[in-house]
Formats: structure tokens, C-alpha cells, sequence
């Protein structure tokens, strides 16, 4: 991984990952930290960081969770919608 996504993991990703509540997850982290050994936490950390990382590039690659923030009608705006094929008697 380039510097510069290991940088934007440290002061972007993981600062907005840890902001949400964690919900009805925490406590599936709980449960696989408790079956690692401590010395093992930190190559649990790197798989975490890893996987952010990845799917942070993923949906910059497809752009999701952008279409909010681009108007409707825009040249920007991509429809997702599956379109009908136009039928023509023969």
C-alpha cells in the first residue's frame, strides 16, 4: 500500500470508523480479540486496516455514497436504474 493510504487510513478512515456506534457488532470484535493472544492484537489491528483501506478505495472507485451530493439532472448524475430494451416489431 502507497504512503499515502496508509496516511489517509490513520487522520480519515479510522477516525470516521470509530466515530459510529459500533451497534451489534462490538460485540463480535470482543469475541475474536479474547480468542487471540495479546501479541496478536496488533496483526488483527493490520487486517482491520487492510480491509478499510480497501473498500475506502473500492467505493471511491464506484462512487458510492457520492449520488447525494450530485443534483439530479446533473452530466455527473449516473442512473442505476436497469433499462427496458426498446422492442421493434418485425
Amino acid at each position: 500500500m502507497s504512503d499515502f493510504m496508509l496516511w489517509l487510513h490513520a487522520n480519515y478512515i479510522r477516525p470516521q470508523l470509530e466515530a459510529v456506534p459500533p451497534e451489534d457488532c462490538d460485540s463480535h470484535f470482543d469475541l475474536v480479540k479474547n480468542d487471540l493472544p495479546p501479541s496478536a492484537w496488533g496483526e488483527l489491528d493490520k487486517c482491520l486496516e487492510f480491509t478499510a483501506i480497501h473498500a475506502f478505495a473500492l467505493g471511491f472507485r464506484t462512487g458510492k455514497g457520492l449520488a447525494r451530493h450530485i443534483p439530479a439532472g446533473s452530466p455527473e448524475a449516473r442512473s442505476f436504474e436497469p433499462r427496458a430494451a426498446r422492442f421493434t416489431a418485425q
